[in-house]
């Protein structure tokens, strides 16, 4: 994993627990900015309007901002196990909502620990996990005679195809960590005697 590299959670996924008749509904989402993060609150409150209480935690690369709520529950008793499982498992740029529908027994501020860090993890469970990195395109536009050798010598220097056109030649954009593409250009230009032609992106943040 480069440096640059951190883990995240790609799109949404949702998980649900019962716990003593109360009802834990987990809503886990990939967010990029506090902006982001306050409207995935909004929009869980709202489609929850009936319930007592949407607690919530979001991690976020952006200044480094943390942020949880017990929005109503005993102090730590909810939003900080959300946030400890979000750390636990080491996202970052990801929001956690827990709704919770009173079940009318009450369940101490050990059960509800136990409940809001057992709903959290079950929503993270359910959710996709991405390892987002530093990644550049290389592109190249080769005959046909040379394809296979490409996609081998590709291959050995670890990068992953993205795009294949097949026209007059074949144009082929592979994906990499940045800083290990130098062997896979000069790889290119030993292939085709320097007949190729290498374009290599600017560095971006991409699941690899």
């Amino acid at each position: 994993m480069t440096e640059q590299a951190y883990i995240t959670v790609e799109g949404r996924a949702s998980a649900e627990i019962v716990e003593k008749k109360s009802r834990f509904i987990s809503s886990i989402a990939h967010v990029e900015t506090e902006e982001e993060a306050l409207a995935f609150i909004d929009e869980v409150r709202a489609a929850n309007r009936m319930a007592r209480h949407n607690v919530y935690a979001y991690v976020l690369r952006e200044s480094g901002r943390v942020r949880y709520s017990d929005d109503g529950e005993p102090q730590k008793t909810a939003g900080l196990p959300t946030l400890d499982a979000i750390r636990h498992a080491g996202l970052t740029d990801a929001i956690i909502v827990t709704t919770r529908y009173f079940g009318g027994i009450l369940l101490g501020t050990g059960g509800l620990v136990r409940a809001y860090t057992a709903s959290a993890q079950a929503a993270i469970q359910k959710a996709a996990i991405v390892t987002v990195s530093r990644c550049v395109d290389v592109q190249v536009t080769l005959p046909y005679s040379l394809y296979d050798q490409a996609l081998r010598l590709a291959e050995s220097c670890g990068a992953k195809v993205r795009r294949s056109d097949f026209a007059e030649e074949v144009a082929l954009v592979f994906r990499m960590l940045d800083k290990t593409q130098e062997p896979l250009e000069e790889g290119f230009s030993e292939l085709s005697r320097g007949q190729i032609r290498v374009q290599t992106t600017e560095p971006f943040d991409a699941v690899f």
